[in-house]
């Protein structure tokens, strides 16, 4: 029951500290990940603080030897740096920078109801899903290679886009 209710007050920590850090707006996100526009520091500070609150914690946690409601530590034993690691990271590096949420902030909205937060999460949990699926099972990852083959042949895909001032709409140009 304790690990319960520390687990709760940790995620409830965690989920104010996102909201009163803007992490949970993806706009503040955007505009921190645009360096070339209007770039917007603030992030930086939140991350030194929480780098600054990490180190101090690991510290004084690993100092004392073993966690409070756990008889042991649970970290992480591979240190390689593979073809998962670096596509896993793109693809979250790519979908922060696009959509402006990654899993904790985006968790967090939920609450605000909104319907782009709710196709972001439900997009996530599919693509974890996935992931599970196919570290389960060799043979869906070749079958689905298989499909995408096919799609890949059996798709038109457009030169160049061009973008009419008159109407407003992109046009697909198929040269």
């Amino acid at each position: 029951m304790s690990e319960i209710l520390v687990g709760l007050i940790s995620g409830f920590i965690f989920g104010l500290g996102l909201c009163l850090s803007g992490l949970a707006d993806p706009s503040v996100v955007q505009s921190f990940l645009d360096i070339s526009g209007a770039w917007n520091p603030a992030l930086l500070f939140v991350m030194g603080a929480g780098l600054t609150v990490t180190l101090t914690g690991y510290r004084l946690v690993f100092g004392r030897g073993r966690p409070l409601w756990s008889p042991r530590f649970n970290l992480p034993t591979s240190t390689a740096i593979d073809a998962p690691l670096i596509s896993g990271a793109v693809i979250f590096g790519v979908g922060w920078g696009l959509a402006g949420y990654c899993p904790g902030p985006a968790l967090v909205s939920l609450a605000g109801g909104r319907m782009e937060v709710f196709v972001f999460v439900i997009a996530m949990v599919t693509g974890m899903i996935a992931v599970r699926w196919m570290r389960a099972s060799p043979a869906a990852l070749h079958g689905l290679r298989a499909e995408l083959s096919v799609v890949k042949k059996t798709m038109r895909i457009p030169r160049r886009m061009e973008f009419s001032e008159r109407t407003g709409w992109a046009h697909e140009l198929w040269e």
